[in-house]
């Protein structure tokens, strides 16, 4: 575990005397952060029709982006840091795969793509600070080190920057195919606004 990554845990964690109503905001966060990015998720999808197609992509890259992190934390085996004694955790969490976090990845994914997203971007500022916030008081409840968040944001960035490349793809690809067949382009879900 290198300097850094304790220094900045250090610092951030809430140890073992916390204060309490800061503590109280942490927990909320760390436990409905993630809940709360679906709800604005579930949101944009009912009220944006013509982006529809893009935030079912974005919903299933989610999905994906947590059992990819799942599947890297478990051959990692990092330990969280309340199973190292370095703090106590504040919220009931199991003691193995750190590393990602899964959290982290998710958020910052859906967060990024929205982002990317010139119709969907108004959202994109809001859930990266959701992202952020729920990072943070992830490490301040004693069940991440910052370089789990750091790590969760690096592959959330990959997922989302793929994604959009690929829906990029997509309507290029069908625009060539639909210029080629003589064929006009009505409404493709893939195309920005």
């Amino acid at each position: 575990m290198n300097a850094l990554n304790l220094t900045l845990f250090h610092w951030l964690t809430a140890g073992s005397d916390p204060v309490p109503w800061l503590l109280s905001v942490a927990g909320a966060c760390a436990l409905w952060g993630s809940w709360l990015s679906a709800a604005i998720l579930l949101v944009t999808l009912w009220r944006y029709r013509a982006d529809r197609a893009y935030v079912c992509i974005v919903a299933a890259a989610a999905g994906l982006t947590s059992l990819l992190s799942h599947a890297i934390a478990m051959s990692l085996d990092l330990p969280r840091p309340f199973a190292l004694g370095l703090a106590p955790a504040y919220i009931a969490h199991g003691g193995r795969g750190s590393l990602p976090s899964t959290h982290a990845a998710v958020m910052f994914m859906v967060a990024l793509a929205f982002t990317l997203r010139p119709t969907l971007r108004r959202w994109g500022g809001p859930l990266l600070a959701l992202a952020a916030i729920t990072g943070w008081a992830r490490v301040y409840v004693g069940v991440h080190f910052p370089l789990d968040i750091a790590a969760g944001l690096l592959l959330g960035a990959l997922i989302a920057g793929a994604v959009v490349i690929g829906c990029w793809l997509v309507h290029f690809f069908t625009l060539r195919m639909q210029r080629h067949t003589g064929t006009r382009e009505a409404g493709s879900p893939w195309r920005h606004s």
